[in-house]
């Protein structure tokens, strides 16, 4: 039986966004998606939504579905209206899939190198576009070059291979 959504109110969220952030912080996902999903049907171009959407996505990573929500997670970066926010949010993405791919079996972890340098070249394009004083991306570059040499994370043996641009 499906029951139809009932839609919220635009003041309702501010409210709304902080509950999000609560559930979040309480490593409970799904009510924060949730939420996420209702301030977004009566304002679609919610950035502040958005952000807390793809950090909730990305919170289930861990749980197995990085596939279904790492999809889902870089839209939501995509559609970020500030250039600077959309790379990094999106370099965020792909670091937590990595860090998600360590998580899990061996030929999985395989993959994990090429997902951090992903991230890694977000956060470089993010790094270019920053004001003065905000480090973040770069913090995030190096927790990313950190990991990779803590976990002996290598190229696969084709990206080994490639010629130098």
């Amino acid at each position: 039986m499906k029951f139809p959504l009932k839609p919220m109110s635009k003041s309702g969220i501010p409210a709304a966004l902080l509950k999000a952030e609560r559930y979040r912080l309480l490593n409970d996902p799904e009510p924060a998606e949730s939420i996420c999903h209702d301030i977004l049907a009566v304002d679609p171009e919610n950035q502040a939504a958005l952000k807390s959407l793809l950090l909730t996505l990305s919170d289930q990573f861990a749980s197995g579905h990085s596939q279904s929500r790492a999809g889902e997670a870089r839209e939501c970066a995509g559609r970020l209206q500030n250039e600077y926010e959309r790379a990094y949010y999106t370099g965020v993405v792909y670091e937590r899939e990595a860090r998600a791919l360590l998580a899990r079996s061996m030929l999985a972890r395989r993959n994990a190198y090429g997902v951090f340098r992903q991230a890694m070249e977000w956060y470089e394009k993010a790094e270019a576009l920053r004001s003065p004083g905000n480090d973040d991306a770069i913090l995030r570059w190096n927790s990313c070059s950190r990991t990779i040499e803590r976990e002996n994370l290598e190229p696969e043996e084709a990206e080994r291979t490639l010629p130098l641009e």
